[in-house]
């Protein structure tokens, strides 16, 4: 069973960006397809959220409470939330709309590290060993 996924979109300027709104958000979906099923099953309760805010060093942020800090307790909460920065993905690499999609689904896939629990090394490992096996 296939899971419906909404991308809002956080806005805080009204500055023309490199990419229009419908495909980067296209690349965020992508990204999430991409995840294979049996762990994609697991996502639940995320807001996957575009935010058009420039950041020094900041291209996504996850907050929520990890799967692996959950207990019989979680009920009745808010949304996690997967937050994109597309102004700082796009001026991390330019305006080649290839490397904007390889970096946001980089991006994407490395705050669904942090939803499952992994902390900064653990992702990064994962990253790693997920660009081995697809190079």
């Amino acid at each position: 069973m296939r899971r419906a996924v909404r991308i809002a979109r956080a806005i805080s300027s009204t500055i023309i960006l490199p990419t229009e709104s419908a495909q980067f958000e296209a690349y965020i979906t992508e990204a999430i397809d991409m995840v294979p099923a049996h762990i994609r099953r697991r996502i639940e309760n995320v807001a996957f959220v575009v935010n058009d805010t420039q950041l020094t060093n900041l291209l996504g942020l996850y907050s929520g409470i990890p799967l692996t800090k959950r207990g019989q307790g979680y009920t009745g909460v808010l949304p996690d939330k997967i937050t994109i920065f597309q102004r700082s993905i796009e001026a991390s690499v330019g305006d080649d709309p290839e490397k904007i999609k390889k970096l946001t689904i980089e991006v994407v896939h490395h705050e669904i590290g942090h939803y499952f629990g992994f902390d900064e090394v653990k992702v990064r490992t994962w990253e790693r060993n997920r660009k081995s096996r697809t190079a």
